[in-house]
């Protein structure tokens, strides 16, 4: 009995020393383990980490690079600039240098313009007795204004009663307002005899394809008072010339100052009146106004360039006429601009002419003022020094 609790006890301890060492052996698994998992796991939250530093270099890496990039590309649109600007200076200036060395023969271009404006105003008076193209207001005839009921074509009228009155001057105008359309149609004929007036009146209902009965005005004009209204502006215009080139002689005291301006005037109604010639218009009693216009338009940039160039001292003789070129193309471009807008919503034909000899007259102007007259007086202030 002994021997057998002996053997239980031996037995007993031996399962309690296997589950102790079991026990050891787990612990040491689970220790283990926890080395393992401890040791996997750092690597990997260390590369984690070193990815998110390297992700977040590679942005800020690309956010510089755009910087960069979009700092060179203004830098080279400044770049682009400044030299786009440079070179027009430097084309500016060589235009001005050119225009400084060569004033004398670009007088050439103004001179030629001034002789060839003289032979077509002589040419014109030479064959028909005189130098413009007068329309009824000016040479005597008769003015027709007509409402018509329906829309008529104007120049297929006009050329309808040209071909029944040939070698007079027929010229259709349409005139609009209020709603209202009419037709100014004039000609030439001796609106003396009522019989050619009424053959007159008679053409024209045919052509607009009515009669005419309460919707038609006449007006008729003598030639001799025609011929007389003509040459009362023509006085006028010279008078004004006169007076001016007397202001200009008063107010320089100088000879060749005072002759460049005049002369400069001069070639602008000489060479406006050939332009005119050539376009085939006819002049009224609101073209010759308009060469009034055009004398006083013509010697204000003048007197504007002689007073900056020969009472001045300040800089060069080319320095001034450049400052006064700059204030006097303003000037121009400013009236030049009024002038074609209202060229775009004037109905009246009498006023359209005038807006458009000035028109011409302006452009005209600039040669003659700003070559011409500009030249002149550097020939004269260079003489001065010289002597």
């Amino acid at each position: 009995m002994e021997e057998h609790t002996k053997e239980e006890h031996s037995d007993s301890d031996s399962h309690e020393v296997s589950r102790e060492e079991s026990s050891e052996e787990t612990v040491s698994v689970v220790e283990s383990s926890e080395k393992v998992s401890i040791d996997v796991s750092e690597p990997i939250e260390k590369e984690s980490v070193e990815m998110e530093e390297e992700s977040s270099e590679h942005v800020e890496k690309k956010h510089v690079e755009h910087e960069v990039k979009h700092v060179e590309k203004k830098e080279e649109h400044v770049h682009h600039e400044k030299k786009h600007h440079e070179s027009r200076k430097s084309f500016g200036e060589g235009i001005l240098h050119f225009f400084d060395k060569n004033y004398k023969v670009l007088m050439i271009i103004p001179f030629l313009l001034l002789f060839v404006g003289l032979v077509l105003v002589g040419g014109k008076i030479v064959t028909d007795g005189t130098f413009v193209e007068k329309d009824v207001s000016l040479k005597g005839g008769v003015t027709v204004t007509v409402t018509p009921k329906q829309t008529v074509d104007a120049s297929a009228l006009e050329q309808l009663l040209l071909s029944q009155y040939v070698g007079n001057d027929i010229s259709i105008r349409t005139l609009r307002g209020q709603g209202v359309t009419s037709l100014a149609i004039s000609s030439d004929i001796d609106g003396t005899e009522n019989d050619a007036v009424d053959a007159f009146l008679a053409a024209i209902s045919a052509g607009i394809g009515e009669e005419l009965t309460d919707n038609y005005s006449v007006e008729i004009i003598g030639s001799s008072l025609g011929a007389s209204f003509f040459k009362e502006t023509l006085t006028a215009l010279f008078i004004a010339f006169i007076l001016m080139s007397l202001i200009v002689f008063i107010y320089f005291r100088s000879f060749v100052p005072s002759i460049a301006v005049i002369l400069a005037a001069f070639s602008d109604i000489v060479v406006t009146l050939a332009i005119v010639n050539v376009m085939g218009m006819k002049l009224g009693a609101g073209g010759i106004a308009a060469f009034l216009m055009l004398i006083g338009y013509s010697v204000d940039t003048d007197m504007l360039l002689t007073t900056r160039m020969i009472k001045r001292r300040e800089g060069s003789a080319f320095e001034r006429a450049i400052g006064a070129f700059k204030t006097g193309m303003m000037m121009n471009f400013t009236t030049m601009a009024g002038i074609v807008a209202a060229l775009f919503f004037v109905q009246s034909e009498t006023i359209r002419q005038i807006l458009t000899i000035v028109l011409i007259g302006l452009l005209v102007d600039i040669v003659f003022t700003w070559i011409q007259n500009v030249g002149i007086l550097r020939w004269h202030l260079d003489r001065k020094v010289k002597h």
